[in-house]
């Protein structure tokens, strides 16, 4: 069975991501562990750790995952901001090792006024040098495939790779596959066929394994569009065949998979619980 859950906000406390994970019905959680918009972070204390250790045992919520703050650029030509990046990523990985999550998800860096090669090499030393300060972090900071938006990194397979194949440690690192940014970036998996190309595509040049982590997303823009508008399951671009086809691929069944849908209500019904039950029925049982 697909182990599903959903982004939720730590509004009042780490636990009360688990809560709400709780009462959508989700499987799994994944939370920012500071505002995701600012480069200062509060503290982390032992009664927010016990709480929210507390809230996944009572709640049975497993596969709490990270995602890092959207300032952060790895692959920034600029020194004062790639190092500034480099810090705020160091406290990212301290901060969920703490809390005891994980893996901690980043999209991997833009090249901005570079390359695309320079830009990469610039992640491979931001990420050694993540990984250098803090040897002891059991959390491994896992790279998303991106939509390819602007100079985005992330967007080919081949920059997953190439990034994977020059770290010191790549044993640190993994992979969270994003519908939606795969989509956008121009990778078919509408039919059984393209599916099955894709992922051929992908394990030649990564490797499936790397694979920790999926963000469930449908796509607002068209196919290869290369821009990152999350939709609902079956309410964008996508289609329910791409969801189907990963909800059912057996080597991802203890694969967490988590929805960064548009949140809200709709007829008195939680979004969130409207996007888990249309997954759950791709399901074949």
């Amino acid at each position: 069975m697909a182990i599903l859950g959903a982004h939720m906000s730590i509004a009042g406390g780490y636990y009360k991501a688990v809560d709400a994970a709780k009462k959508a019905g989700c499987d799994c959680v994944q939370l920012f562990t500071k505002n995701n918009n600012q480069w200062r972070a509060k503290p982390i204390s032992e009664e927010d750790v016990t709480r929210f250790q507390d809230a996944l045992s009572v709640h049975g919520i497993t596969h709490p995952i990270a995602h890092n703050s959207y300032l952060i650029n790895l692959g920034s030509p600029k020194d004062e901001l790639w190092k500034k990046s480099i810090d705020s990523m160091v406290i990212e990985v301290q901060r969920a090792d703490m809390l005891g999550i994980p893996h901690v998800v980043a999209h991997p860096g833009s090249f901005t006024t570079s390359t695309e090669a320079k830009g990469l090499k610039r992640i491979v030393r931001g990420l050694n040098e993540v990984h250098k300060q803090t040897p002891k972090a059991v959390t491994k900071i896992l790279l998303e495939t991106t939509a390819g938006q602007g100079t985005n990194l992330g967007c080919q397979f081949e920059h997953l790779a190439s990034i994977l194949d020059n770290v010191k440690h790549p044993d640190r690192l993994g992979v969270c596959w994003d519908t939606c940014h795969v989509f956008a970036a121009g990778y078919a998996s509408s039919t059984e066929k393209e599916y099955k190309a894709t992922m051929r595509d992908f394990n030649k040049l990564v490797g499936v394994k790397q694979i920790r982590a999926f963000h469930f997303n449908d796509s607002l823009k068209p196919f290869g569009s290369r821009v990152d508008r999350h939709a609902g399951i079956g309410r964008g671009e996508m289609g329910l065949e791409p969801f189907r086809f990963l909800l059912n691929d057996r080597r991802f069944r203890k694969i967490p998979m988590y929805l960064e849908t548009p949140k809200g209500e709709e007829k008195g019904r939680d979004l969130d619980v409207i996007n888990l039950k249309k997954l759950r029925s791709l399901i074949k049982k």
